[in-house]
């Protein structure tokens, strides 16, 4: 393990993450992240860009790609409503020779070797794990760890972006944060075109039919308001197929696929069945 050394501190550093993580489409979206992130004079700053969207509309893998880009490290910080500011910055452990070792967060790692930093569903942490990064999201680009007793300051490569689900288990944001998570870029659904492509992309061995009355499910819901996304879309594909290879081969496709639907979503989903609306499945990607 990768070790730092901060005022006579001995830092153990996490792991960067390689993820396989599949972009399709969002070209604007990714735009917007590395715009935000750019450096345009010696007296400016990076920004702190947040991606806001309903879960499962890709909000992850759009940070990753547009932090790739960057051709540096990327390291990702799950966020939940049990996060604490230590979690957040140094964790204290105790070793196998009965010393404490002091473990950097991915945020701390990504600061102190100049990488990308992503705070995952930000919005379900509490105000006091906020306050632990004001100072690291305004122009002082430093935290601090009562911990360690250490300052740490963030290195000039050094970019973060968090993500934010629009549903109703998360904490208010404090304003004070708000105003430090600019700009706020929404990742909405993709169009139905984007869709399949992000579903091929993932299930590159799927049948072409199940692909395209996924997609047809998957617009129907969307045009009423569900909030049902491609990580829902290939899950169903994924079972289905699973399902049509092994103990229901030879059976109906269209029967497996409307079954997984339900065993997925629940049975109330089926609403959105293609074959129930006039237009039917769309077979050719539009």
């Amino acid at each position: 393990m990768e070790t730092w050394v901060i005022d006579g501190v001995t830092l153990h550093l996490a792991h960067p993450d390689e993820l396989n993580l599949i972009c399709v489409g969002q070209e604007d979206v990714i735009k917007q992240v590395l715009a935000a992130w750019m450096i345009i004079d010696e007296k400016d700053l990076p920004l702190n860009p947040r991606l806001v969207g309903k879960p499962g509309v890709g909000k992850t893998t759009i940070a990753y790609a547009a932090a790739k880009r960057l051709g540096q490290e990327v390291y990702i910080f799950q966020a939940t409503v049990d996060t604490r500011p230590e979690d957040l910055l140094i964790t204290p452990v105790i070793s196998d020779e009965g010393r404490i070792r002091y473990m950097a967060s991915p945020i701390v790692t990504a600061m102190i070797k100049g990488g990308v930093a992503i705070i995952d569903e930000a919005n379900r942490m509490s105000e006091k794990s906020w306050a632990s990064l004001a100072p690291l999201l305004d122009s002082r680009r430093y935290v601090e760890s009562i911990v360690a007793g250490i300052k740490i300051k963030a290195h000039p490569d050094f970019r973060i972006c968090v993500t934010m689900n629009e549903d109703a288990s998360t904490f208010e944001v404090p304003e004070y944060i708000h105003s430090r998570l600019q700009p706020q870029i929404y990742v909405d659904f993709p169009e139905a075109e984007e869709e399949y492509e992000m579903l091929r992309a993932n299930l590159p061995f799927a049948d072409e039919e199940i692909l395209h009355y996924v997609v047809s499910f998957l617009q129907l819901a969307h045009r009423a308001g569900e909030t049902f996304s491609v990580r829902d879309g290939v899950n169903i594909a994924r079972y289905a197929l699973k399902r049509l290879a092994g103990p229901d081969k030879g059976a109906d496709k269209k029967e497996i696929l409307k079954e997984a639907i339900s065993q997925t979503l629940g049975q109330t989903a089926l609403i959105f069945w293609p074959d129930n609306r006039k237009e039917g499945p769309r077979l050719r990607p539009v």
